[in-house]
C-alpha cells in the first residue's frame, strides 16, 4: 500500500513503505507542520489579476499557501484576487501591505472570501470551502463585548481617545475618557460660583470678606466637593456651606468655617445624613 498526503500535504506513509528513507521523509513532514503553524511568507500580488497560491504535497519550497503568516505585497492599480486550494482547513493572519489603496480579495478558489479595503492585518481561517474573519468583537459562539482590532489598528467601534485617556467599559459599550477619581479643582474664589458642582474643588479667600459656597440643588450618593481655606482667613472671615435644602452631618443647617487653613470634602449619602465630611 502506497502513501498518502493529507490537506497540508503531510506524508502519511504505510507499513512498510519508504524503507531506507523514512528518517527524511519523517523530517520533511515536520518542517511541513513548522510552516503550517508558525510559517511566514511575503507574496507579491498580481495587479488587477488572481494570484493562486498552492500547497504541494511533500513540499515546502512551493506551498505558499500552507503559511500561516502571509503578507500581501506590491503596487496595485486595480482590484486584485489571492486564492488558496479549497478543501484545506487551517488558520491564517494576512496582512496586506500592498499600495495603491486597491481592494484585494483573500479566498478559496472556488468559495467566498474576505475583503482588504485598506492595510493592516486580518485572523481568518479556511472551512474548507470558505475563507472566513475571524472577529474579536463577535467571534462565532462567543461574546459580543470583547474587542475587534481594526485593519488600522484601531479598537472595533470604539473612538480612540488623545493621549493619557484609558478605556472603559459600563458592560455594555467602552469608550475612551480622562482618568478621574480626584476633585476638578477650579481658580480661586472670592463668591458663590452659582452653585457649587459636584466633582469640583473650590481655593475660597475670604481676605475681603465672608462668603457663601451653596451646594448643589440636586445630590446622587457619592458626590463629592472639596473645600480649601486659600489665604488662611476662615477664622476671621467665616465661610458657609449653604445646605440647598440638603442635611448637612445629619442636621438641616448651614455649615459655618471658622479654622484657619482648613481643607475638608463633603460626601453625599441620602436624604437623612445629606453631607458628610470625609476628613476635617
Amino acid at each position: 500500500m502506497a502513501s498518502t498526503y493529507n490537506e497540508l500535504g503531510i506524508e502519511l506513509m504505510a507499513t512498510g513503505e519508504n524503507a531506507g528513507t523514512w528518517g527524511t521523509k519523517t523530517n520533511t513532514n515536520l518542517d511541513i507542520i513548522q510552516q503550517a503553524i508558525a510559517g511566514y511568507v511575503a507574496q507579491a500580488v498580481t495587479d488587477g489579476g488572481t494570484t493562486a497560491l498552492t500547497i504541494t504535497d511533500g513540499s515546502t519550497s512551493t506551498s505558499v499557501a500552507r503559511n500561516i503568516v502571509i503578507k500581501l505585497t506590491g503596487a496595485l492599480t486595480g482590484t486584485s484576487t489571492v486564492t488558496v486550494p479549497d478543501s484545506v482547513e487551517k488558520l491564517y493572519i494576512v496582512e496586506n501591505a500592498t499600495t495603491g489603496s486597491q481592494t484585494v480579495t483573500f479566498k478559496t478558489v472556488s468559495g467566498t472570501g474576505v475583503n482588504f479595503t485598506s492595510t493592516g492585518f486580518k485572523f481568518l481561517y479556511s472551512d474548507g470551502t470558505n475563507i472566513n474573519e475571524i472577529s474579536l468583537a463577535s467571534p462565532p459562539g462567543g461574546s459580543d463585548k470583547q474587542i475587534q482590532f481594526n485593519d488600522n489598528g484601531s479598537f472595533g467601534g470604539i473612538t480612540m481617545g488623545t493621549a493619557g485617556q484609558v478605556l472603559t467599559t459600563d458592560g455594555t459599550t467602552a469608550s475612551f475618557g480622562d482618568i478621574s477619581g480626584g476633585a476638578s479643582w477650579q481658580a480661586v474664589i472670592t463668591a458663590d460660583p452659582a452653585n457649587a458642582v459636584a466633582g469640583n474643588g473650590y481655593f475660597c479667600n475670604t481676605t475681603g470678606g465672608a462668603f457663601t459656597v451653596t451646594l448643589p440643588t440636586a445630590a446622587t450618593i457619592g458626590d463629592f466637593i472639596s473645600i480649601i481655606d486659600y489665604a488662611g482667613t476662615f477664622d476671621t472671615n467665616n465661610l458657609t456651606i449653604g445646605r440647598n435644602g440638603h442635611n448637612i452631618q445629619g442636621t438641616a443647617a448651614d455649615l459655618t468655617v471658622a479654622t484657619e487653613r482648613a481643607g475638608f470634602t463633603l460626601v453625599y449619602v441620602d436624604s437623612t445624613q445629606g453631607w458628610l465630611l470625609q476628613n476635617n
